[in-house]
């Protein structure tokens, strides 16, 4: 059985928007693909977004990081703690202080220095800015995406379009 849903007092809504540069947010913030992955997790919770375009050093794009690549890698890589061998724990070790360590175990903690690039998701959708809108929704839609990058004649990043972008932009 099925059934229908009609509002006869709510116009069709409009996308108001001719071509990918109408909607895009233009200079989107980026990420090197040099950095390390401490350094993108600083990046994304400072600006409060979950995922960022990663760029080359030409301004071109090259992949994304993402919440998701990050908690990936993390959870692949759990061994960012290593414990120090016995015979060291068992040596006394006196610190600057005067405070004498024995007999104690404990854990150094050894930084990832892992690259963006080696944890980005290396696939890239993007658009030229003077693409209509119809086939930027096509992409969106066929592909089960979010956000399309939108890039220069150069191949160089300037803008990003989400389907949030579209959705503020419909109107009667």
């Amino acid at each position: 059985m099925s059934s229908t849903l009609t509002v006869p007092d709510i116009a069709p809504l409009r996308l108001h928007a001719a071509l990918a540069e109408d909607v895009m947010t233009a200079n989107p913030v980026s990420i090197r693909e040099e950095l390390t992955v401490h350094e993108a997790v600083i990046f994304l919770t400072e600006r409060h977004i979950s995922a960022a375009p990663v760029i080359n050093e030409a301004g071109r794009p090259v992949g994304v990081i993402s919440e998701a690549d990050i908690l990936r890698h993390n959870r692949e890589h759990a061994d960012h703690l290593y414990w120090l061998p016995q015979k060291l724990v068992d040596r006394e070790l006196t610190l600057g202080s005067g405070e004498h360590l024995s007999d104690r175990s404990f854990e150094v903690e050894v930084p990832d220095v892992t690259r963006v690039k080696d944890v980005m998701n290396p696939v890239i959708y993007a658009v030229r800015r003077d693409s209509p809108i119809p086939e930027v929704v096509t992409q969106l839609v066929r592909r089960r995406i979010h956000r399309l990058f939108v890039v220069d004649e150069d191949g160089s990043l300037v803008g990003v379009i989400t389907t949030l972008d579209l959705l503020s932009r419909l109107g009667p």
